[in-house]
């Protein structure tokens, strides 16, 4: 009974003490709070870690959202198929978004930009390549070497400004057989015509600033082309070591981190040589999920650092965690 006489009490006095504060409060709504306001949603835009001497950095030039994954993706499956394989993966069977991640690495002794994101008349959410390297801590002119690993839209757009290059202290390093393929002036009609004015009026420009590779050739000590054909006829992607510590930048070898991972025998639309990219795709995945090597693709979810591992017939992508911080 003295228990529970305690309790009645403090529960009395709680009452007419929480009364007696929460009243003026009532009372004087001048004091009181609206509801704050909705800010929209926001996302990171730069994401950095070390690799052996180097830092690396991923750079968020924007996203798209548009319809899919089918027909872009699975273009030789049926609808029905594609949007099931997206619904059992959680994902929106009939809308999808689509990054845009650029990657920087600082040697130590050069600072080297793989891809320079969209024009900035093309999409509204993208082209923001500038401001997320202002607020990584970057200049566009503290950038030695631009690499473009293909000459897509929403690669080379960002090279040029105005008809003024936007790293103007940079040398350009690209593919020979990309740049053979894109600035020949026969693509200036039919298929190939929208890449290609682009490419004559962004990349050509810049040619005599530009270095040509082949699969194996050296950006800088420590940076590698390797051939990654079929996407483009001469993309490329790019092996990162330093320290014994290795990295790969795959560009499009993949560009949705379900459907083009764990089908990789599915056609994208974007791939203009279809049987080659899928070669070209179960090449360097495996390759990656063999040799365990952390790596960034252009369109994986940002901040687009992750692993490969092999699941089944396809392979399956694993977002990078506390792994390149410890």
């Amino acid at each position: 009974m003295t228990k529970g006489l305690r309790l009645s009490r403090r529960s009395a006095l709680v009452a007419t003490v929480g009364g007696a504060i929460a009243a003026p409060f009532i009372l004087r709504g001048g004091l009181a709070h609206a509801a704050a306001p909705m800010l929209g949603a926001a996302r990171p835009d730069h994401y950095r870690f070390k690799l052996g001497a180097f830092e690396v950095t991923t750079l968020l030039d924007g996203y798209v959202q548009l319809d899919g994954p089918h027909p872009i993706f699975g273009m030789d499956q049926s609808a029905e198929t594609v949007q099931a394989y997206a619904a059992e993966h959680r994902l929106p069977p009939t809308k999808m978004e689509i990054s845009f991640t650029q990657v920087l690495v600082n040697t130590g002794k050069e600072l080297v930009l793989f891809d320079t994101g969209n024009p900035d008349s093309r999409r509204p959410t993208a082209a923001n390549l500038v401001a997320a390297m202002a607020s990584a801590g970057y200049k566009p002119e503290q950038v030695d070497v631009v690499v473009i690993t293909h000459m897509h839209g929403d690669h080379i757009g960002g090279l040029m400004r105005e008809g003024k290059p936007v790293f103007p202290n940079a040398r350009i390093v690209t593919g020979e057989t990309e740049y053979d393929f894109w600035s020949k002036p026969d693509r200036l009609s039919g298929a190939t015509e929208g890449t290609a004015k682009l490419v004559q009026a962004n990349v050509v420009p810049l040619a005599e600033k530009t270095t040509f590779l082949k699969d194996g050739g050296e950006v800088v000590p420590g940076i590698r082309a390797v051939a990654a054909f079929g996407h483009t006829p001469g993309m490329m992607g790019y092996h990162v070591e330093s320290d014994g510590k290795r990295f790969m930048i795959f560009a499009d070898v993949t560009n949705h981190y379900v459907v083009s991972l764990q089908k990789p025998e599915w056609h994208v639309r974007f791939d203009m040589d279809k049987d080659a990219a899928v070669a070209t795709r179960k090449r360097v995945l495996d390759m990656l999920a063999a040799d365990r090597i952390p790596a960034s693709g252009y369109h994986m979810p940002f901040p687009a650092v992750g692993f490969v591992e092999k699941a089944g017939d396809g392979y399956r992508w694993l977002p990078a965690s506390y792994q390149l911080r410890v």
